[in-house]
């Protein structure tokens, strides 16, 4: 999990339920991602992206990028990083393909801020939300190409997760909803209320359930696409960042705690 806050990884034991370590020396880390193996560190203090050892915990190698990095995915198939860059007050926003063995890159700019990004399954197509104008932005990858744009109807795009088995994407958005779209046509399938401004988003392939986490008034808003319905889990103010680890563990940051809330997907 990143702490942007205090430029580290914590880094959790799921099946032991107990924390394992704190990573130091990854400046402002915004986004993590994990796979075969592999983890991924965007670090927005740093304009890098760091590949972590999962088993030793030890960094493999750091690639520059452009500058304030923050949502990032990967393509583990192709050996791919997908970076989305917020940009400076010098260079536009703009999303970022990297080969985790340091060659082959492409980059394209971007509309607006971005926030989270994901890819499909087969590590195809990149998803990813933009803030403003309110979108997904559709590329085929490695190269980026094949560009679309999703518009939605809540404003602020933000966070964002795919049921892979289903083809659906869900992108909560600042303006309270939590939108359903469809991630072969982009058109939109669902559509419900927060209550409030959302921030990290996942889907749990294994109870079919979205956990949208909202820092104010602090809760997890959990809703079920296939029944329409929502409930509520109290957690703190300022309890905004979120991981899943399925099939029934979120982990929520919670500053007023001093820690990590472990709440059961059931």
């Amino acid at each position: 999990m990143a702490h942007l806050a205090r430029d580290r990884v914590e880094v959790l034991d799921h099946n032991a339920g107990r924390h394992v370590a704190t990573l130091a020396g990854f400046p402002e880390a915004a986004g993590v991602v994990a796979d075969s193996g592999r983890v991924l560190v965007t670090n927005r203090g740093a304009a890098n992206l760091a590949l972590v050892d999962a088993l030793t915990l030890e960094t493999r190698i750091t690639l520059n990028t452009a500058p304030r990095p923050n949502g990032v995915a990967i393509a583990p198939r192709l050996g791919l990083a997908v970076v989305a860059c917020i940009g400076d007050e010098i260079h536009r926003p703009e999303l970022q393909v990297m080969s985790l063995d340091g060659g082959q890159r492409h980059a394209i700019d971007l509309p607006g801020r971005p926030r989270w990004c994901v890819t499909d399954a087969g590590g195809e197509r990149v998803f990813l939300a933009i803030r403003e104008p309110s979108m997904l932005l559709v590329a085929r990858l490695p190269a980026l190409r094949n560009v679309q744009h999703w518009i939605l109807p809540a404003g602020g795009a933000h966070g964002l997760d795919i049921d892979q088995e289903r083809g659906r994407l869900f992108v909560a958005c600042d303006d309270g909803a939590l939108v359903e779209v469809d991630a072969t046509s982009g058109s939109i399938r669902g559509q419900w209320s927060l209550s409030g401004v959302p921030d990290a988003t996942f889907f749990n392939p294994a109870t079919g359930l979205v956990h949208v986490a909202i820092g104010n008034p602090g809760l997890v808003q959990s809703i079920d696409p296939r029944a329409g319905t929502s409930s509520q889990f109290t957690t703190a103010i300022g309890a905004k960042t979120t991981a899943l680890a399925a099939p029934d563990r979120l982990y929520v940051f919670s500053p007023s705690h001093g820690g990590i809330l472990v709440l059961a997907d059931e």
